[in-house]
Parts: structure tokens; sequence; C-alpha cells
């Protein structure tokens, strides 16, 4: 597929990806809790999974689905609200505090792929914005073509949640009180994003 194509993407999945939502909310907490690697890694994750459902073709079945798309909005919002919620009553651990064990890095892993394969606003962004990047004139099969533009948006996301998780990590981990408040802070942005995936839905 044409480079420029490619860049442009890039460029725009960048700004998307600056914008804070649940996935920045979920890492800097995750870093708070010195599990950066599995936060990104479960994003990232189910970011892959998104790539897969939107280069087979089934993306532009759950868009055009209003059933699936509502089941999908309302099981995203519910997850982020029980997530934060979590989060709030148990904020990050104080400096000091033994190293996660194998458990708590997978289960950071699957919230994280949760977290990204569950936000129907990034399914959305899968399906409404890759396909006007793609050039049906090209050599490459448009499913291969979304597929490139689906792993440069994932590529991203990971670089990006990485820097936040690890600057969460380096920058709080010394001071036991801000962590926490920023950690709870986390914790109800995910609530109130989840609240309104539910109210945008219902209403």
């Amino acid at each position: 597929m044409p480079v420029a194509s490619l860049l442009a993407f890039w460029g725009v999945a960048a700004l998307l990806i600056a914008v804070p939502g649940p996935d920045w909310a979920f890492a800097i907490n995750a870093g708070l809790r010195r599990q950066v690697l599995p936060a990104a890694g479960g994003i990232v994750l189910g970011y892959l999974a998104m790539t897969l459902v939107v280069a087979a073709g089934l993306g532009l079945v759950i868009s055009s689905t209003p059933a699936a798309l509502a089941t999908l909005t309302i099981a995203g919002g519910v997850y982020l609200v029980w997530l934060g919620s979590k989060i709030v009553r148990s904020p990050a651990t104080p400096p000091g505090a033994a190293e996660p064990q194998p458990g708590g890095r997978l289960r950071t892993v699957a919230q994280g792929m949760a977290v990204s394969g569950l936000n129907p606003k990034g399914l959305l962004v899968f399906v409404a914005m890759l396909p006007q990047f793609t050039d049906p004139a090209a050599s490459w099969p448009l499913p291969l073509q979304l597929a490139a533009l689906g792993l440069t948006f994932t590529a991203t996301c990971g670089a990006v949640y990485l820097a936040v998780g690890a600057a969460a990590d380096g920058l709080l981990r010394a001071r036991p009180t801000v962590s926490r408040l920023v950690s709870r802070i986390s914790g109800v942005a995910m609530i109130l994003i989840g609240a309104l995936l539910l109210l945008e839905r219902l209403l």
C-alpha cells in the first residue's frame, strides 16, 4: 500500500492515542503498581484482536448491527465502571511492597486486553477510520492493507502506553501519597468514561 497513506494514518492515529482515555488511566495505574509491561502488553493484545476482526471483515458486520454494537458498548461501559471502582477501593501499593506475583501479571494482561478490546470507541475508530486510508487500486489486497494499518495503530499504542506507565512509575513511585491519589483519579476516570458510554447507549 502507498507509504504516504500509511504515514498519514500514523499521524492521525498518534493524535488520537495522545488524547487521554481508559487506556491512559489503566496504564498510569499499572505503572504505579510496577506492572508496566503486562499492562502495555495486554492493551496491545486487545488491539491486535481488533485488527484481526477488522481485517477479517467482521468489524463492518458489528458496526452495522445495532444489537451487536449496543452489547459491546454496554459490556465495555460496565467493565470500565467495575475496574475503576476496584482501583478506587484499592489504589496503587506504596513503594517497598513485594514485587507482583506471576498471577498478578497475568491478571494485568487480561485486564489490559479487556480495557482495549471492549472499548467500543476503539472499534469504531478501526471500522470508520481505517478504510479511509486504504486504496482499492493498490497491489496489496484490502484485508492486508487493513491489517497493516491496524498493526501501525497497535504498535504506536504499545510505545505510548509503555512510556505512560514508565513515567508514572518513575515520577510517582517515591511519593506514596501522590501515587495513591493519582491511582484513585485514574480509577474515577475509568468510572466516568464507563458511565458516559452507558448513558450514551441508554439515552
